[in-house]
C-alpha cells in the first residue's frame, strides 16, 4: 500500500516476481479492495489490513494509532506462528514508520543497539559499493560504527559472496589523525576488529571512494549517508536528463549523440537508480527491506529480488553470527534494552 503509487506499481511488480521465481510464494498485505485483483495468483496469499500508513504519517501515529496498518500485519508475518509466515518484508511506504514499526515488532539482535539502512552504489569497476547507514541513525557513537561495520560485512558476504569483503570509514581525509573524535576512535574500534579477524578493515575513505570502488563497503552516520544518497539520486538524474537533451540539440550535436548512443545507453543504465533500489534493515530479528517511495513496477521488482537473496542466503543468520563474534572479542557495550 505504500509509496508513491501503491497497488499500482506494487502490484505488477510483485506478479512479475513470481514470474521469475517459481520458487517462491508472496503474501501480499493490504485492503481487501486493493488485493481484489490478485485473488486468483498462484502461490499468493492474501492478508487484508485496516488501515494505511500514509507517507505524511508520524512515527506515534504509526506505532500507536494504526496497530493494524499494512505495514504493521506484514511485518508480523516475520515472526514465529505467524498466519502466512514469511521469511523477509518489503515495503515502499514511510521510512521512519517503517523502522519504528520493525523494530517495535521484530526487536533487535543481542549486540545491536541501533539497526542501520544499508544498500549498494555502483562504482567505476562495474561492481558495487554497499554503504550504511542510510538515514536510520543521525547521531552514532563509534560502537555503532563499528556494529555497522560487522553488519555490511555480513551482508556483503551473505549476498555477494564475497570472502571477507573490505570496510572503509567514510572521513574527510585517509589519515588515520583526520575527522571527529567520534571518527577516530570509531577506526580505532574497526583497527582491533580487523586484528582479531572479524572485519577486513581498509581505512578511511572519502567521499570518491565510493564510486571508485575502494573497498567493498564504506561506513558512515545517518545523517552523512541520508545526504550522499540523495545527492547520488540527483546526480543520475541530471545525467540521465543530459543524455535527452543531447538528442534534442541541433543536427551536429543530435549525430554525435547518435554515434555515441550505444556508450551512452549502457552508461544510463549502469547508474538508473531503480536497479539499486532496495535498502535493507540490518540489525533486526527479521529481514526487512525499504524500497524507494517513488519507485516504478521494476524498481520495486528488484526490492524484492534484494530481499529474496538476503533470505536465500541465510543473511539474517550471518549478522548474528557476526555480531556476535566481534562483540565478545572486544567486549562491545550493549545498551540495556536496546533489544525492546
Amino acid at each position: 500500500m505504500g509509496g508513491d503509487h501503491g497497488p499500482s506499481i506494487t502490484l505488477p511488480a510483485s506478479r512479475a516476481f513470481l514470474g521469475r521465481h517459481p520458487d517462491v510464494e508472496v503474501v501480499l498485505v493490504g485492503t481487501a479492495e486493493a488485493l481484489r485483483p490478485a485473488a486468483d495468483w498462484d502461490r499468493c496469499h492474501l492478508v487484508t489490513a485496516a488501515d494505511v500508513v500514509s507517507m505524511d504519517d508520524s512515527v506515534e501515529v504509526a506505532l500507536r494509532r494504526k496497530r493494524d496498518s499494512s505495514m504493521r500485519v506484514a511485518i508480523e508475518q516475520l515472526k514465529p506462528g505467524a498466519p502466512q509466515p514469511s521469511q523477509a518484508c518489503v515495503s515502499a511506504g514511510n521510512t521512519g514508520a517503517l523502522m519504528a514499526v520493525a523494530r517495535y515488532v521484530l526487536k533487535t539482535m543481542e549486540g545491536i543497539d541501533r539497526p542501520a539502512i544499508a544498500t549498494v552504489m555502483p562504482h567505476r569497476a562495474d561492481g558495487y559499493t554497499t554503504v550504511l547507514d542510510l538515514g536510520a541513525n543521525v547521531d552514532c557513537t563509534p560502537e555503532h560504527l563499528l556494529q555497522f561495520a560487522v553488519m555490511g560485512s555480513a551482508l556483503v558476504e551473505a549476498v555477494q559472496g564475497k570472502s571477507e569483503p573490505t570496510v572503509g570509514l567514510l572521513n574527510v581525509g585517509e589519515e588515520a589523525i583526520k575527522g571527529s573524535e567520534t571518527i577516530k576512535r570509531a577506526g580505532e574500534l574497526m583497527r582491533q576488529a580487523s586484528e582479531g579477524g572479524h572485519i577486513r578493515f581498509h581505512g578511511n575513505v572519502e567521499g570518491n571512494d565510493i564510486f571508485a570502488g575502494t573497498t567493498d563497503i564504506v561506513v558512515c552516520d545517518g545523517f552523512v549517508g541520508n545526504v550522499l544518497l540523495k545527492t547520488s539520486e540527483g546526480l543520475a538524474a541530471m545525467l540521465s536528463e543530459f543524455i535527452r537533451q543531447e538528442f534534442t540539440r541541433h543536427p551536429l550535436a543530435k549525430a554525435a549523440a547518435l554515434v555515441a548512443w550505444p556508450v551512452l545507453k549502457r552508461f544510463k543504465a549502469r547508474v538508473d537508480p531503480r536497479r539499486y533500489n532496495g535498502a535493507a534493515l540490518l540489525g533486526l530479528k527479521g529481514l526487512v527491506f525499504k524500497s524507494h517511495g517513488s519507485a516504478d513496477a521494476f524498481a520495486f521488482e528488484r526490492a524484492l529480488e534484494r530481499a529474496y537473496e538476503a533470505a536465500r542466503h541465510r543473511l539474517l543468520e550471518q549478522v548474528h553470527d557476526r555480531i556476535a563474534a566481534t562483540a565478545s572479542a572486544l567486549a562491545v557495550p550493549v545498551v540495556a534494552g536496546a533489544a525492546a
